[in-house]
């Protein structure tokens, strides 16, 4: 080796760069390196020098990999296994993490970190090496102590959390076991050391009602309660409708039109109108004003702002808005005079919009509908509800005929239609589930959906053509290494798509899901096509939707709860006043990029709460079947086990160590699991009978068994 210390560094990480293809302990290295035993104290301490330069690492494990000089930044998320990912600040693919180089970072943490490996997508590798910003400063979960100990600890709900929180007995703030508390992190267990903290809430005990609910809403930092100030801002902002405010507006009270939400809806915002002139259909959407009564940076509207979305619960809505707003002066209440922003279109028989207009409106709604009752009329011929709302049936009618052709001409173009069957949860006044049941999609969900639709893109290629700034809902293309992966595998099964180059066109999956569809295949070859999917998103410059074969989209249609529907009627309404100057574009201008960011951020939020609650009432749901047998289908098989999905939606795992009449391999490329002595095989599509024999509400798992 040579005589100065950085030449010998220079030596040892060119050797390095050269052999090193796979982490080694230090013996395995010296001995490749060909270092005497007697010179390798020396290189123990060039190896220390690489390492603090970066440019090696050392793993947990006491093995050395290539790092890289350039340290990179990102947040950091953790899987339920210990691994993860850091999402780059910048653009680039996300970097895998391994569980022993996390570095002790948790989920959401800004960290710092030096590449392992470079490579394509989500083959890049990574080792944390600082974490930059702590994001987890609390915890929820259910508090233990220990017996006879003062002390005990909290067992986070979040199964991202990597460990237990030890609480000093002076800081348990009066929980007892089984309380589900909230804690406040005062240590994050540096050097090996669990992580301590202080009980700061005791949101009740697991068995009261509403605990479980109340732990998610707190575990997601979600909003329970308005301010004096806003809730007092509502209640003068909430007046009744009078000749002042309808100044100025196109009066639109004698039209037919009708609201058409679920039974427990209440906060109506949009209203539909459909007349027909020779071939041509006059659709008008009409959307509660909201913006007449939420005022640009007031409370109200900083606190709308901040919540983003309005948040469905399993058992509670938490608003975006007070409730006076809400469900009362900016609910299209039947009946009653409501300032509107109206999308009014002019339909062909093509579906094709040939003329819209965009205009601040005053409406009177005749009738509240339900999708059960306008079903009723037009798919079930019911008697009874044909003949209690005869005034309107020509209207529905219409509706359906237009609705048709709106959805045939985006089939047409490539939209894609992902019908994963939602689940239904009906329950007592307890919180505890008496039901679940899929979610009916039927002929009027559909007319609604579509005449939003129609007036999201137009509102959206209108104001994009203006030139003006805008906030657009968008998605893009899919990566085209996971469509290239989602192609190879479904040609397993026997079907094909074509992926050109650079080039992936929304059709192609439409085409593969029709292919699918109604075969045993469909739930898994349709969930892994979502995933090869990126998220929608908001973003003030407009790039498409990719998912709905939309060159022009937003969202218009519900600024009761969201904010960046609230954000463009403000925009549409300085249009149309004339407002709309170099000063106000530049203030826009200067707000949407963080609107959207935020906004985006905020529903992320909202769907992961709400997506938990479902999943824990249905854990809740099926422990009182435990020992009972169910028909269900298998939806999707892993080596460790297979999912079956029950008619009312519920899913659950049959573990392989549960199946004990054969020991079952997996054959990945047919996803099967075949019993060596028996030959016994199970495939994804196939019907089995299956026993309840867990249900886990802490994990939010489901086990069965085959009943053989």
């Amino acid at each position: 080796m040579d005589k100065t210390f950085e030449k010998q560094k220079k030596v040892v990480y060119d050797l390095i760069c050269d052999s090193l293809y796979v982490p080694m302990k230090f013996k395995e290295l010296a001995m490749l390196l060909q270092v005497p035993k007697e010179q390798r104290d020396e290189l123990r301490e060039v190896l220390e020098a690489l390492e603090a330069d970066g440019k090696i690492c050392l793993t947990k494990r006491g093995k050395y990999c290539k790092g890289e000089a350039k340290h990179l930044s990102g947040i950091f998320r953790a899987s339920m296994k210990g691994y993860g990912f850091v999402v780059m600040e910048e653009e680039g693919p996300d970097v895998y993490i391994s569980e022993e180089n996390t570095g002790g970072a948790f989920d959401g943490d800004k960290v710092e970190l030096a590449l392992l490996r470079e490579g394509q997508g989500r083959s890049r590798e990574g080792k944390i090496v600082k974490i930059l910003l702590r994001q987890t400063t609390r915890i929820v979960g259910t508090f233990q102590r220990r017996d006879k100990q003062n002390y005990g600890f909290v067992l986070p709900d979040n199964p991202r959390f990597p460990c237990d929180v030890f609480i000093p007995a002076e800081k348990t703030g009066g929980a007892v076991n089984g309380h589900k508390v909230v804690a406040e992190l005062t240590s994050y267990g540096e050097q090996g050391r669990k992580p301590e903290g202080r009980v700061t809430e005791i949101i009740g005990h697991i068995s009261d009602p509403g605990t479980d609910i109340m732990s998610i809403v707190r575990g997601y930092d979600l909003p329970t309660a308005f301010s004096e100030k806003i809730l007092n801002q509502a209640d003068r902002a909430a007046r009744d409708v009078s000749e002042a405010d309808m100044a100025g507006r196109k009066d639109l009270r004698n039209w037919q039109m009708v609201t058409i939400d679920g039974e427990d809806a209440k906060d109506l915002d949009d209203a539909v109108s459909l007349t027909k002139e020779g071939d041509s259909y006059i659709l008008g959407v009409h959307i509660a004003d909201v913006t007449n009564y939420v005022q640009e940076n007031s409370a109200i509207d900083r606190e709308a702002r901040e919540r983003g979305t309005s948040v469905y619960l399993a058992d509670r809505v938490i608003p975006m808005l007070p409730h006076k707003l809400s469900n009362g002066i900016c609910s299209l209440n039947a009946g009653e005079d409501r300032l509107a922003l109206s999308c009014i279109m002019t339909v062909n028989q093509k579906g094709i919009v040939t003329d819209h207009e965009i205009a601040e409106t005053v409406i009177c709604v005749d009738e509240r509908m339900t999708y059960t009752s306008v079903k009723k009329i037009l798919d079930d011929q019911d008697a009874g509800e044909t003949a209690r709302y005869q005034a309107l049936v020509p209207l529905f009618e219409r509706m359906q005929e237009l609705s048709r052709i709106l959805r045939g001409r985006r089939q047409r173009r490539g939209s894609i239609d992902f019908d994963f069957p939602e689940s239904k949860l009906i329950l007592d006044e307890q919180g505890k589930p008496l039901e679940i049941r899929p979610y009916d999609r039927n002929t009027a969900t559909k007319i609604i959906e579509d005449f939003m639709l129609l007036a999201n893109e137009t509102v959206a290629e209108d104001y994009y053509w203006q030139e003006l700034p805008f906030l657009y809902r968008t998605h893009e293309a899919p990566d085209e290494e996971k469509i290239r992966a989602l192609a190879t595998f479904i040609n397993n099964f026997g079907y094909s798509m074509h992926v050109g180059v650079n080039e992936i066109r929304p059709k192609e999956i439409q085409k593969l899901l029709a292919k699918v569809s109604d075969t045993p295949q469909e739930a898994l070859i349709c969930r892994l096509a979502l995933r090869s999917m990126k998220q929608a998103r908001y973003m003030p410059e407009n790039i498409g939707h990719f998912g709905l074969a939309a060159n022009y989209y937003t969202h218009f249609t519900s600024p009761i709860r969201r904010y960046p529907d609230l954000q463009i009627h403000r925009i549409i309404k300085d249009n149309l006043r004339g407002r709309m100057d170099e000063k106000r574009i530049g203030h826009y201008q200067d707000i949407l990029r963080e609107v959207a960011k935020h906004s985006s951020e905020m529903e992320r939020r909202a769907e992961e709460a709400e997506r938990e609650t479902v999943k824990l009432k249905k854990v809740e749901y099926m422990q009182q079947y435990i020992g009972e047998e169910f028909e269900g289908v298998i939806c999707g098989m892993t080596k460790w086990g297979m999912y079956v999905e029950l008619p009312n939606t519920v899913e659950g795992m049959v573990h392989v160590s549960n199946m004990t009449d054969d020991h079952y391999e997996y054959y990945e490329d047919r996803y099967e699991l075949t019993g060596a002595h028996t030959n016994r095989t199970y495939k994804l599509g196939q019907k089995v009978q299956v026993r309840v024999i867990g249900a886990d509400r802490m994990l939010r798992t489901i086990d069965f068994e085959i009943v053989y």
